[in-house]
């Protein structure tokens, strides 16, 4: 059911407010708390109060919003628009957090409902005891006003003056509610709404196909079933786009056999820092939030955390808590998030003679963690989440150190690759592909995930950030022209970035600014790379907190942000990696010079770092490439020029082009610094 309670408001005005009430505690799974029932006792007496004056409009309580797990109070249809209405029972004020939530769930809608991409959908926060503001017209492109802030007397005024206004053909009820909801959470909604038990297919779009997320998920149950009944060791490798869900397949996975088979221990492990500590944290104040909306007695957040903290590890405590032991480990189904970033032998035994005192450790990364489960005696599954041309740091070894302990010495395993697995990004050497041939494969279409679900504004960007790194400028303007629904942009000016940002940015969106670890030369522009932020704060701290991605203040790097995202970004281009004679050069900086790399494997780190910076935002992007100084050795003009000048030819508009408003306009003028 898409809401509690529907009903037309001439049915609604007459029926019987004791048995609305009931319809929606029935719905409830557990027992109404008392602040609950009056709420819905106002709203209920309010609703039926007003809805004689539109006669016409159909009323549904408690809406569902899949994407963000909650339900708006009040979903109106009246004169072709769709009114979302949150009521704050005896609030004076409207809080800048109601205020974003009430515009999410409106967004959310127009995103994410088939039946409502083409409709005008305008929120409303009623503070029921608050003051009235004029309402204003929506000036938005996509038909979805500005948050309409009123009290209860006003209300209705409110709804038959947009209704005068701005009429279009009528809403049929039914056919509304039942359209298809297709919504793409982030990492963070995802990881929230599995863990509070949701489908997967509730949370992801379902038109891929057959390389949708419920196909992959399906295709490495069986295996861990079949694993499992024939007492076999078996690994699967899930390839895919960036943005393509493998975190959220991988998740997914981890999440459905901890609940359905609870003596497999099957546990979600990821490298990825950063990921680990906002994932945490996100689950953490989650379901302390569900426990208080549910009127549950308050657990304590250590609690919470650890049960956190069991759904998702670190795979290097992993790794260390099975150094100290020859014992087989409890989990029989482990998922190893970013498996392409697992450490080569050089890498493994450097670390572990340093750091672990364990000289003459000779293995690999992939071979140790292999050799952990394969002292199981019976069976085990173990799930590869690989992402491709994603290696961005020293000794990450890709996909090809995995294939390799398992030609060597773990032949036995039954092995399942994806069909993708020869391209480029993943394998592309003719030896890395021979260790193919050597192994019992099992190839499949359902391990690779060719669609991104991050953009839902645009599905090709990662093709389109592909043929930019690759150096095939006319490639990427021929993708840049099916980009109708993702703005790129790119500037000279970061204060006209930020305006962008903040002028896209609406109610529950997140934006922040990106660069690469190296782009030491974007100091002078006051970014400073090498000042750390804190991950979970950065992605989840409100936009009021100055630590906040939305603050716009502080800059993440590709190693703070791989397998995260956020609505919108400004990638800051530095000049670590420049234009030369048509194709891209790296460098780096080094006390007070560049200098150029030419190790393939530093540079290719350095194409992935940007790789991963450009593939993060959902919603749209602005590039901000300085102007760089004459007087600067160490920024001279040509090197950012040059950038700017290959971003313009692969499609990207200056965003000189695109109007932020009458007010930033009287600030930075109609044209950037350097037009």
């Amino acid at each position: 059911m898409r809401s509690y309670y529907d009903a037309s408001a001439s049915i609604f005005a007459v029926s019987d407010p004791l048995a609305i009430l009931g319809a929606l505690s029935a719905q409830l799974p557990f027992a109404v708390e008392a602040s609950q029932r009056e709420a819905w006792t106002y709203q209920i007496r309010h609703l039926q109060q007003i809805a004689p004056a539109i006669p016409d409009a159909h009323i549904f309580l408690e809406f569902r919003i899949p994407r963000m797990g909650r339900r708006a109070d009040v979903v109106l249809l009246h004169q072709g628009i769709i009114f979302v209405i949150e009521y704050k029972v005896g609030e004076t004020s409207f809080s800048s957090h109601a205020i974003d939530q009430t515009l999410g769930y409106a967004l959310d809608l127009k995103n994410f409902h088939e039946t409502s991409h083409s409709r005008r959908i305008t929120p409303i926060l009623v503070a029921t005891e608050g003051s009235h503001a004029q309402p204003v017209a929506p000036l938005s492109q996509d038909d979805v006003s500005a948050p309409v802030l009123t009290n209860s007397s006003h209300l209705v005024e409110v709804i038959t003056s947009f209704g005068k206004r701005f009429a279009d053909t009528p809403v049929d009820a039914t056919s509304w509610a039942s359209g298809r909801y297709k919504p793409t959470p982030t990492i963070v909604e995802a990881a929230q709404a599995l863990y509070r038990g949701h489908d997967v297919q509730e949370i992801s779009r379902s038109e891929a196909g057959a390389e949708n997320l419920s196909a992959t998920a399906a295709y490495i149950s069986q295996v861990i079933d079949r694993s499992k009944a024939e007492h076999k060791k078996s690994i699967c490798f899930v390839t895919g786009v960036p943005g393509s869900g493998k975190t959220l397949a991988g998740l997914n996975i981890a999440n459905e056999r901890m609940k359905a088979h609870e003596d497999e221990h099957a546990v979600f492990l990821s490298g990825n820092g950063p990921l680990v500590d906002v994932l945490r944290e996100a689950l953490t104040d989650d379901a302390l939030r569900q426990a208080r909306e549910k009127g549950l007695p308050r657990p304590s957040r250590a609690s919470e955390y650890q049960r956190a903290c069991a759904f998702i590890q670190n795979i290097h405590h992993f790794r260390d808590d099975n150094l100290q032991t020859a014992r087989p480990p409890i989990e029989k189904v482990v998922v190893f998030d970013e498996a392409q970033r697992a450490w080569n032998m050089e890498q493994t035994s450097q670390f572990m003679r340093q750091k672990r005192g364990q000289v003459g450790f000779s293995m690999s990364e992939p071979e140790f963690l292999l050799s952990v489960m394969d002292r199981h005696p019976d069976w085990c599954t173990v799930v590869c989440l690989v992402g491709g041309g994603q290696e961005i740091n020293t000794g990450e070894a890709g996909i090809k150190e995995w294939l390799s302990a398992l030609t060597s010495k773990f032949q036995g395993w039954d092995v399942h690759i994806s069909d993708q697995v020869l391209g480029r990004q993943y394998l592309a050497e003719e030896e890395d592909q021979a260790l193919l041939k050597q192994l019992p494969l099992h190839t499949t279409s359902h391990l690779h995930l060719a669609v991104s679900v991050r953009s839902f504004r645009a599905e090709h960007v990662s093709n389109f950030v592909g043929a930019l790194i690759d150096g095939d400028v006319s490639r990427a303007r021929e993708i840049a022209t099916t980009l109708t629904d993702y703005p790129i942009y790119v500037t000279r000016n970061l204060d006209r970035a930020r305006a962008w940002l903040r002028s896209r940015r609406r109610g529950m969106e997140r934006a922040g600014l990106l660069a690469s670890s190296n782009a030491l030369r974007l100091k002078p522009e006051g970014i400073y790379v090498k000042a750390k932020i804190d991950p979970p704060l950065w992605f989840l701290a409100p936009r009021g907190d100055v630590r906040s991605s939305d603050a716009l203040e502080d800059v993440a790097t590709e190693f703070d942000v791989q397998g995260l995202e956020l609505d919108w970004t400004c990638v800051c281009w530095d000049a670590n990696f420049r234009w030369v004679e048509h194709k891209w050069e790296a460098a780096s900086f080094k006390g007070t010079k560049w200098q150029r790399v030419g190790d393939p494997s530093r540079k290719a780190y350095l194409a992935n770092a940007y790789r991963v910076l450009l593939t993060r935002a959902r919603q749209g992007m602005v590039i901000f490439v300085p102007l760089g100084d004459q007087t600067d050795p160490t920024r001279p003009l040509s090197f950012y020029d040059d950038i700017y000048e290959v971003l313009l030819k692969a499609g990207i508009r200056d965003l000189s082009d695109f109007a932020i408003g009458p007010a930033r306009q009287r600030m930075f003028g109609t044209k950037d610094a350097n037009s």
